[in-house]
C-alpha cells in the first residue's frame, strides 16, 4: 500500500508518499480501507516534535511511528476473530494511529459506524476535533440550555464543531474569530460574533457561564473577567508556552489562576471514546451538526495538506482524499 511516511522530525518537507507493507491484524483488530483522512494540530506537533515534551512518548531522536495521521474514514476490509462491533463492508470512522495510508489497523473500540448522511471526507473530519468540542462543553464545561458560552477560536477545527454542538445543547453562543471567518461562523449557528481584529473579547465582563478557549491568546486572568462569578473556563489551547514543555506552562497558569478565583478554571485533554463518536453521529442524524471542510487535497498532495494546517488560520477542517 501507499502511505505518507515521516522518517524524521521536521517541516512537511520531510514527508514522503512511499510504498509500505499493508498492516496485518490481530484477534481484536480491524483492517480499514481508508477513503479519507483529516489533518489536526496534533499531527503538526508529531511532525515537528515540538514542543519537545512530545518526544518522550513518540521518540526522542526520530518518530517511533513512521506513518503520520490520526483521523480516518473508510470501509472495513477484515476483522479479527474477537471483533463483534463491525464486519467487512461496514463504513466506519475514528481516531487511530498511522492513518495517512491506504489501509490502517485499528482497535475495534477506536471505530464507530459512519453516518450515511456524511461523505467519507466529512466523517474523517470529525473524530479528534468533534470529540474535543463535545467533551469540553458537555463533560468539563457542563454547559446547559439557556446558558451563555464564549468560544475563542470558533473558526478552526475544534471551534467549527463547538459552535453547533453548543447550539444543540440550547446555549446562546458568542464566537470569537478574525474578519474573514465571521460569515462562516455565523452560518454554523453563532448568535453573536466578535471579530478579534476589531474588538477585545475580554472587555465583555461577567457575561458568560462557560468559556471554551481554543487559542490561548489572552491570559487566563483576562479570560476570567468574561465569566459570571460561578462560570467555567475550559482551555484546550494547543501549546502556548514555548518549544520545550509547551502546554505544561499554560496548564499551570490556568490552574494557578483558578486557585484564587470563584470561577472554575481548568485545562482539558481529549479522551478518545467510541461512545462519543456515536454521540457525534447522533447529532449529525438529528441535523444539528455538519463538519466544515475548507479544502480537500489528493493523497499525492498530503504533505501540502499538513503544511496548510501547520501555517495556522485554517477554516474548519482540512482533509485528504486517499481513495476516490
Amino acid at each position: 500500500m501507499h502511505a505518507l511516511v515521516q522518517p524524521e522530525y521536521g517541516s512537511p518537507d520531510v514527508l514522503r508518499l512511499e510504498e509500505v507493507e499493508t498492516p496485518s491484524i490481530g484477534d481484536d483488530d480491524v483492517l480499514v480501507r481508508v477513503h479519507a483522512a483529516s489533518v489536526c494540530k496534533g499531527d503538526v506537533h508529531l511532525l515537528t516534535g515540538k514542543p519537545y515534551l512530545v518526544r518522550l512518548g513518540f521518540g526522542l531522536r526520530r518518530p517511533k511511528r513512521r506513518i503520520a495521521g490520526q483521523n480516518v474514514a473508510g470501509t472495513v476490509e477484515a476483522v479479527g476473530r474477537n471483533v463483534t462491533t463491525t464486519k467487512p463492508g461496514d463504513e466506519v470512522y475514528g481516531q487511530v494511529t498511522c492513518g495517512f495510508a491506504e489501509y490502517v489497523r485499528a482497535r475495534a473500540d477506536e471505530l464507530a459506524p459512519k453516518s450515511p448522511r456524511l461523505t467519507f471526507e466529512q466523517a474523517a473530519a470529525m473524530p479528534d476535533s468533534g470529540m474535543t468540542a463535545l467533551q469540553a462543553l458537555r463533560d468539563v464545561g457542563r454547559l446547559r440550555a439557556g446558558q451563555r458560552v464564549l468560544i475563542n477560536g470558533a473558526s478552526g477545527g475544534v471551534g467549527s464543531f463547538a459552535v453547533p454542538i453548543a447550539k444543540s445543547m440550547g446555549a446562546e453562543v458568542t464566537a470569537v474569530c478574525s474578519t474573514r471567518h465571521v460569515d462562516k461562523v455565523r452560518s454554523i449557528g453563532a448568535d453573536e460574533v466578535v471579530d478579534y481584529t476589531k474588538e477585545d473579547f475580554t472587555k465583555q465582563t461577567g457575561r458568560f457561564d462557560v468559556m471554551l478557549d481554543l487559542v490561548g491568546n489572552r491570559s487566563p486572568s483576562a479570560c476570567k473577567q468574561v465569566l459570571t462569578p460561578r462560570g467555567t473556563y475550559v482551555s484546550c489551547a494547543g501549546s502556548p508556552g514555548g518549544q520545550w514543555i509547551g502546554p505544561v506552562v499554560w496548564m499551570m497558569k490556568v490552574m494557578l489562576t483558578g486557585a484564587f478565583a470563584s470561577q472554575k478554571m481548568t485545562p482539558f485533554l481529549t479522551k478518545p471514546r467510541r461512545e462519543d463518536l456515536i454521540a457525534l453521529n447522533d447529532l449529525v442524524e438529528a441535523g444539528a451538526l455538519l463538519p466544515v471542510i475548507e479544502r480537500a487535497y489528493s493523497f499525492r498532495e498530503a504533505a501540502e495538506a499538513v503544511r496548510h494546517v501547520a501555517e495556522g488560520h485554517a477554516q474548519g477542517k482540512t482533509v485528504i482524499v486517499v481513495r476516490q
